[in-house]
């Protein structure tokens, strides 16, 4: 006789104190994720404020074309790009760095300390990390032209955050020292779950210990990086928000430090073009989706994919 499946309706009742608490969370992503999604349509009008959604007139795809045909739109896309692609090269290995580093250290006291100092800057807001920023590369007594007037390699102060030469490496370094010790809580759990027996099999084979993070740790926590690469990828144009807009104040620095959530914010908000600013980010969005589709399908190939 075949088995009978149960009905689905069926394991939910059973399950109804699981669902019970998984339903505000479902909730608060339905309220706060899904229904203001119903805004994208200001990307296909000349959205007014006072005539609302239902009364404001379907432009159709006017503000795309607007946005494509601007002059700032391939200096915007450039930035972006570069920006994004700067964070994605330096920015993603170094937490793996990181944890195999720690996951080096034997003292146990010692490595809790480094393990909290360097997680900390995660926590601090970019208005904080901004001004930290500000006061280290200022020309009035920061920390870095100071030392570098000691050393005799300048004469006289450099104004870091006015001169565009520099801005990229100060925003990528910038980011990276915030997130580098938190996003590596993940990859040093992974490599906690390593069976200890492989270690040992492995030393008395011979293997150093360089060898045996290429050969024993890497491969471990290769699902785990390769989920977080799709990720990235999918990411690859959000280039970053307060961070560019915090450490770019100066005039100078828009030519390369506009990226598309900067520019849809300053005109689409600054400039009271909400349609056009929706088009802008409605755009970004789309492209990232199907950046984290091609990601998938080639990380697919390797057996590890999201879907």
């Amino acid at each position: 006789m075949p088995v009978r499946t149960t009905s689905r309706w069926v394991r939910l009742a059973k399950q109804w104190d699981l669902q019970l608490m998984v339903f505000p969370a479902v909730l608060f992503i339905i309220v706060f994720s899904y229904f203001p999604m119903y805004g994208v349509l200001m990307a296909f009008q000349d959205y007014d404020i006072f005539q609302g959604f239902t009364a404001s007139p379907w432009v159709g795809f006017k503000h795309f074309e607007l946005f494509f045909h601007s002059p700032e739109f391939w200096n915007i896309m450039r930035n972006t790009v570069v920006i994004s692609a700067l964070k994605l090269l330096i920015g993603f290995p170094a937490p793996i760095f990181l944890a195999l580093l720690l996951n080096e250290i034997r003292h146990a006291a010692y490595k809790r300390v480094v393990q909290t100092i360097s997680y900390l800057p995660h926590f601090l807001s970019w208005v904080i990390v901004s001004g930290f920023v500000g006061s280290i590369l200022a020309t009035d007594n920061g920390s870095l032209n100071m030392l570098l007037q000691k050393l005799g390699q300048v004469d006289e102060p450099i104004n870091f955050l006015s001169i565009p030469h520099y801005f990229w490496a100060i925003l990528v370094t910038t980011n990276v020292w915030k997130e580098i010790g938190f996003g590596s809580i993940v990859y040093l759990a992974a490599i906690v779950g390593v069976n200890p027996e492989v270690y040992e099999a492995a030393s008395i084979d011979g293997a150093s210990r360089f060898k045996q993070i290429y050969r024993v740790t890497l491969p471990a926590i290769k699902p785990v990086i390769i989920l977080f690469s799709i990720l990235s990828i999918g990411d690859l144009l959000n280039a970053g928000f307060e961070d560019i807009l915090l450490l770019a104040k100066n005039p100078i620095l828009l030519d390369i430090s506009d990226v598309i959530d900067t520019y849809a914010y300053r005109v689409g908000i600054g400039s009271y073009r909400y349609s056009y600013g929706t088009a802008v980010g409605l755009f970004k969005s789309i492209i990232s989706i199907a950046l984290l589709f091609l990601a998938n399908r080639w990380a697919r190939r390797s057996g590890q994919s999201l879907w």
